[in-house]
């Protein structure tokens, strides 16, 4: 069965932004989806098991944002 965790990312102002991210979170091992709402900065990602909260801010942060 699937994890969902959702996180919220400051900083992001458009596409670029959103594909940075998407990018990034996609690297981390186990991740299976990353879906990014840039209006409201919310970052729902999908993985096969609970993912390292440092981890998915070590990856945000590689992009160039902070989560909130």
């Amino acid at each position: 069965m699937s994890e969902i965790a959702t996180y919220t990312v400051t900083g992001m102002t458009c596409g670029h932004c959103v594909a940075s991210v998407t990018e990034e979170v996609q690297e981390i091992a186990g991740v299976e989806n990353v879906e990014v709402d840039l209006p409201t900065g919310a970052v729902t990602i999908t993985s096969a098991a609970p993912l390292d909260a440092a981890a998915v801010k070590a990856a945000v942060e590689e992009a160039g944002y902070q989560l909130a």
